[in-house]
């Protein structure tokens, strides 16, 4: 072979070189745009309203793990029930296995897949082709052709209708799969958050329903006691009609409110008995009286944009919008071709013993190439279609940034509120407790009336409902705020983990 011809045959390898490299060029690319995290429209600091005292630890809230965070033993055992049994987080983890298998199915579609067959066949074909044969007895012409029977044996591996991601649109429906599932894992840790704040919540107002009704029937029985002394005051002629329907009328309210505490604490249990899943052992039942320590009395708020990387819920909307935004590559890769590759390789023979001679190979390589450019117009407006979905998705957002915003403000503002509150209505019980004891005192020893006691005795009962709810209230605002900054999802504070790892 002489030089000029070397050169000849070079050409062409060298653009089928060329070539390849170009393709693997396209496979390792997509049209996905490139994403950049929307500006979150929120202030830089939080409310002058919303601002909370020095924190009792400087541990990020969503870093303190619930165990910590509340320090009823009880509650801890509700809680790790709740996480086990509560339907609506089966239903979220479940919801995390799904789309995880969805994302394997994606991914395994730059798989090419293959499989392997064998097949025996056995047929008859008449032979139109062999001519005639006469019979022997009449003379006549025997026009049935001759019948071939023939056996055949085939063994093949083979790959079924692989598409060539050049332009990259099963890459970016395995992205758009990614985003799904780290979306739904985020979910999945929104809803256990929310789980432990509810059945904290449901549990404090147990707590909460047991005291007031407690309260109620102590009240009734003071309500019942001055009524007895009024009716013996009043047919001793001390005390009027006036004094007498006064006190009946007390007595008859306290037996109402010790009703509707009933019912509270009624729909509390039942409330609680949901959320975990099943009915609550009885050790594990509320106490009867509220406990303003129930859990931490103060934890730090951080910045606003913490949020954006503590909040499972901020974290799910921008994995959506991911998923949105990888839709649009492939979405893109529509208006260019497909290349699709079938093909299959084996053996075939009439005789089982010859089958894997190397004689009796056999191949079929059929690859396709399909421009769908009769259907631009369809894609252009799908491509529409999902960029219009990606700017949904980024007011979705804006809009959970801004909720998760504005619940840490309510929490700070509500408890910075009660706090103030508490001190002030402790002193006023304590007040309104001597003026009952002094009232009552006077009352037995014919100094002041029973519409004196029954007035104070009023005061004392609102007072004391009023702490309660108010101790309650701050409670539920540290709840709150434990919620709406992340926390809940780890069960042991993260330095706590890290320091037993060192």
């Amino acid at each position: 072979m002489n030089p000029f011809t070397r050169k000849i045959i070079s050409r062409p390898r060298a653009a089928a070189t060329v070539i390849a490299l170009f393709v693997l060029a396209l496979a390792g690319c997509t049209m996905i745009p490139k994403y950049q995290r929307p500006q979150p429209k929120i202030s830089s600091s939080w409310p002058e309203y919303a601002t909370n005292s020095a924190a009792s630890t400087n541990i990020p809230a969503a870093d303190i793990g619930w165990r910590d965070f509340f320090r009823d033993t009880n509650l801890q055992q509700v809680i790790e029930l709740a996480l086990t049994n509560n339907a609506n987080l089966i239903v979220a983890v479940q919801n995390v296995e799904q789309t995880r298998a969805l994302y394997h199915v994606q991914a395994l579609a730059l798989v090419p897949t293959g499989d392997v067959n064998a097949n025996y066949t056995r047929q008859q074909i008449p032979n139109i082709y062999s001519g005639q044969s006469t019979g022997t007895n009449s003379g006549s012409t025997n026009s049935s052709p001759r019948s071939i029977r023939y056996s055949e044996y085939q063994v093949n591996i083979g790959i079924a209708s692989y598409e060539v991601d050049l332009f990259g649109q099963v890459r970016s429906l395995k992205r758009q799969a990614l985003e799904n599932y780290l979306a739904a894992q985020e979910g999945r840790r929104s809803a256990q958050i929310a789980l432990v704040s509810q059945v904290a919540t449901a549990y404090l107002s147990q707590e909460e329903a047991a005291e007031q009704l407690a309260l109620s029937r102590e009240m009734l029985d003071a309500a019942r006691k001055s009524f007895d002394l009024t009716k013996r005051s009043f047919e001793a002629g001390v005390d009027s009609q006036f004094d007498l329907n006064n006190a009946s009328t007390l007595l008859q309210s306290s037996d109402t409110a010790v009703a509707n505490s009933t019912e509270q604490y009624a729909e509390a249990a039942d409330n609680l008995n949901l959320l975990v899943g099943e009915p609550l052992p009885p050790e594990l039942a509320p106490s009867p009286k509220l406990d303003p320590d129930a859990c931490l009395p103060d934890i730090p708020a951080g910045l606003p944009s913490d949020l954006l990387e503590r909040r499972p819920d901020v974290l799910q909307a921008e994995h959506q919008l991911k998923a949105a935004n990888a839709n649009i590559g492939a979405a893109r890769a529509a208006f260019f071709p497909t290349i699709t590759l079938t093909g299959d390789a084996g053996y075939a023979s009439t005789k089982l013993s010859d089958l894997f001679t190397p004689g009796f190979k056999a191949w079929e390589f059929s690859p396709q190439i399909v421009w769908p450019i009769f259907a631009s117009g369809t894609a252009y407006q799908e491509l529409k279609a999902v960029e219009a979905v990606k700017r949904s998705d980024i007011a979705s957002y804006q809009y959970t940034v801004q909720t998760a915003f504005r619940e840490v403000a309510d929490a700070l503002a509500t408890h910075a509120a009660v706090q103030s509150e508490l001190a002030d209505s402790q002193s006023l019980v304590q007040a309104d407790q001597q003026s009952y004891d002094l009232t009552d005192a006077g009352f037995r020893g014919g100094v002041n009336s029973s519409l004196d006691l029954l007035v104070t005795l009023q005061t004392l009962d609102s007072a004391r409902q009023n702490l309660i709810q108010i101790q309650y209230s701050r409670l539920m605002s540290l709840i709150n705020l434990y919620q709406a900054l992340g926390g809940g999802w780890n069960e042991n504070t993260v330095q706590s983990q890290q320091s037993a790892q060192k």
